[in-house]
C-alpha cells in the first residue's frame, strides 16, 4: 500500500487530538477562519487554475467555483463550529448493577475519518473543522477538478496548526487518484470510517468496493408533489427555489409530480423556471398543459423519472392520488430529501409518515437540508442509509462512544 506511509502518521496524530481542550480547538478553529479570509486572492487564485479547466456550461462549475461571499460564509460556518458545544464527553447513559458496578456510557471521537468528495472545495474546510472540533484526524481524498484549490486549503490548515503547535499530520490530502481512493477504502486499520459525497457513481464504487466502514452520503433523486389542495402562490416559490437555487447540489428538486386536478394551474406554477432555463421533461398529461405555453419542453423517457439531474432540468408527472405520488417515490427517491404542497394538514400527514426518506418537507423547499440550515453549523455529508447517522451530520453524528466500568474488586461468577 503506497499510502500506508500517510495513513500511519494520520493515526499517529489522532491520538495527540485527545490532548487539547475545547478551548484550544476552538482558538485554532477561530485562527483557520481568520485565514481563510486573510488569505481570499491566495486561495481564489488556486480555484481560479481549476475553474479554467472546466468548461463554464458544466453543471458541476458553480459547485467547483469559490468566490469572497462564499469564502467568507465558509468562514463564519467555521466560526459557528467553533462556538457550538463539544460533543465529546457526553454521559449518554449510566446505571449501577446489583453487584455494585457503575457504568458510564460517553461520547468519544472515531479516531481518523476518511472523506471522499468531487468537484467541492468548500467539503475541504467544512469537514477540517467538524472533525477537529469533534477531535477526529481526517484523511480528504478529492477530486481532480478541484485538486488546486483542496491542496491550497490544506496547506493553509497546516500553516495554522504548525503556528498553534498542532501536528499537522491530523489533516491529511491524498492525491487526486482512482488508486488513492482505493487505498483509503482498504486501509484497515488506520481509518475508522469513510465518509463518501458525491454522485451514484462514487457512493456505488465506495459501497462495493470498501473493507472499512462506510456511511452513504449524498446521491438526491428528489420528488415534490403538488397536492391538489396546494397554493399555487406557495408552490411557485417552492418549486422554484429547490430547483433554481443550485442545480449542483444533492438536495436540487429533480421531478415535480402535480396532482391531476392541478393541471389547469401547471403553466403558472414551473412559470419562474422559464427565466433560468429550466428545461422539463413532462409526461403526455403535462406536455399537453405545457405545449405552447413553456418555451423549453420535452418529453418524458422511462429515463427522466429516477434521474439526479444535477443541472437546469426536471421532470414532471401528473398523478392521480396522493397514493400515486407515494408509490413513485418509493420507486424513484433515493431516501433523501422529498417534499409536499398542501394546505390539507391530513394529507401531509399521510405524506411524511409514508415516504422513506431522511427529510420529509410540508409546505417548505428541499433546498433546506443542508447542515447549517438545520443549526448544526456546518455539515460533513447527508446521510441516505438507515444504520447509524440519517440526514444531514454534523458533530454528534461523528462521535462514537465508550462505556466506562467502575468497580471495588467484583468478581463474576
Amino acid at each position: 500500500m503506497q499510502l500506508k506511509e500517510t495513513f500511519e502518521r494520520v493515526k499517529r496524530a489522532s491520538k495527540s487530538l485527545a490532548l487539547l481542550s475545547d478551548e484550544q480547538r476552538n482558538e485554532i478553529l477561530q485562527a483557520v477562519a481568520d485565514a481563510i479570509i486573510n488569505n481570499k486572492v491566495r486561495i481564489l487564485e488556486a480555484n481560479a487554475q481549476d475553474l479554467a479547466k472546466m468548461e463554464k456550461s458544466n453543471p458541476l462549475y458553480d459547485r467547483l467555483q469559490l468566490t469572497d461571499s462564499r469564502l467568507e460564509g465558509i468562514a463564519a460556518d467555521m466560526r459557528n463550529v467553533a462556538t457550538l458545544p463539544s460533543p465529546l464527553g457526553h454521559i449518554t447513559k449510566q446505571k449501577t448493577l446489583p453487584n455494585g458496578l457503575r457504568l458510564c456510557r460517553v461520547s468519544v471521537p472515531f479516531g481518523v475519518i476518511g472523506m471522499i468528495y468531487e468537484a467541492r472545495p468548500n467539503v475541504t474546510f467544512d469537514v477540517f473543522s467538524l472533525c477537529f472540533k469533534s477531535g477526529n484526524a481526517c484523511v480528504l481524498k478529492g477530486g481532480k477538478d478541484a485538486d488546486c484549490s483542496n491542496r491550497e486549503e490544506v496547506a493553509l490548515i497546516h500553516e495554522i496548526l504548525e503556528k498553534y503547535g498542532v501536528n499537522p499530520d491530523v489533516v491529511a490530502l491524498l492525491p487526486a487518484t482512482h488508486e488513492a481512493t482505493g487505498e483509503m477504502l482498504n486501509a484497515v486499520g488506520y481509518v475508522d470510517l469513510c465518509i463518501p459525497r458525491g454522485g451514484r457513481k462514487l457512493i456505488d464504487f465506495v459501497r462495493d468496493t470498501a473493507r472499512i466502514p462506510v456511511i452513504e452520503t449524498g446521491a438526491g433523486v428528489v420528488n415534490t408533489y403538488f397536492d391538489k389542495e396546494g397554493d399555487l402562490e406557495m408552490g411557485k416559490a417552492i418549486i422554484n427555489n429547490a430547483k433554481t437555487r443550485r442545480v449542483s447540489v444533492c438536495n436540487a428538486l429533480d421531478c415535480l409530480l402535480v396532482h391531476l386536478d392541478r393541471l389547469v394551474d401547471l403553466v403558472e406554477l414551473v412559470k419562474p423556471m422559464a427565466e433560468k432555463n429550466v428545461i422539463i421533461y413532462a409526461d403526455e398529461k403535462a406536455y399537453a398543459a405545457l405545449e405552447g405555453k413553456y418555451p423549453l419542453l420535452e418529453h418524458a423517457t422511462n429515463e427522466s423519472f429516477g434521474t439526479e439531474f444535477m443541472d437546469y432540468k426536471l421532470a414532471v408527472k401528473t398523478v392521480f392520488s396522493l397514493e400515486e405520488a407515494l408509490a413513485h417515490i418509493d420507486e424513484n427517491g433515493s431516501g433523501h430529501s422529498e417534499a409536499i404542497i398542501t394546505m390539507n394538514e391530513t394529507t401531509a400527514r399521510m405524506f411524511q409518515a409514508h415516504v422513506d426518506a431522511a427529510c420529509v418537507y410540508w409546505n417548505a423547499p428541499t433546498s433546506f437540508t443542508d447542515g447549517a440550515q438545520f443549526g448544526l453549523g456546518a455539515e460533513i455529508g447527508i446521510s441516505t442509509q438507515k444504520l447509524g447517522p440519517r440526514g444531514p451530520m454534523a458533530l454528534e453524528e461523528i462521535t462514537t462512544y465508550k462505556w466506562l466500568i467502575e468497580g471495588e474488586g467484583q468478581i463474576r461468577p
